[in-house]
């Protein structure tokens, strides 16, 4: 049993890292504020700022709103707000500090919401 398992061992390090969850990699945010906006056009400036979707990365897996403090979820490249105001919220992260929010196909919205530097 023993031999077994050393052998083993050293085929599964081969194989790569193990999912944490179906979704992906668990993983959290950058810290910080994270402002939301709707695309503008041409004619005006190229973002509409939505203040009631800001939120505030405050430690690992938490964040703050207007409407109070909640819990997310992040699995592979998918965000899932899990409690507080933006419960159900879900959001594609397409960089480290760069969020689209998800439509309920799945597909992009048109939020975005960026990270604050500084």
């Amino acid at each position: 049993m023993i031999r077994a398992t050393l052998i083993a061992l050293p085929l599964l390090c081969a194989a790569g890292a193990l999912d944490a969850a179906p979704g992906g990699a668990l993983g959290t945010l950058p810290l910080g504020q994270y402002r939301c906006e709707l695309p503008g056009d041409a004619t005006g400036p190229a973002g509409i700022a939505q203040p009631a979707a800001d939120f505030t990365v405050t430690n690992a897996s938490s964040y703050r709103a207007a409407g109070g403090i909640g819990i997310y979820l992040v699995t592979g490249d998918r965000l899932t707000f899990t409690s507080g105001p933006f419960a159900g919220t879900r959001m594609h992260r397409l960089g480290a500090g760069f969020l689209r929010q998800s439509a309920t196909d799945g597909s992009d919205g048109p939020l975005r919401c960026v990270r604050r530097r500084g």
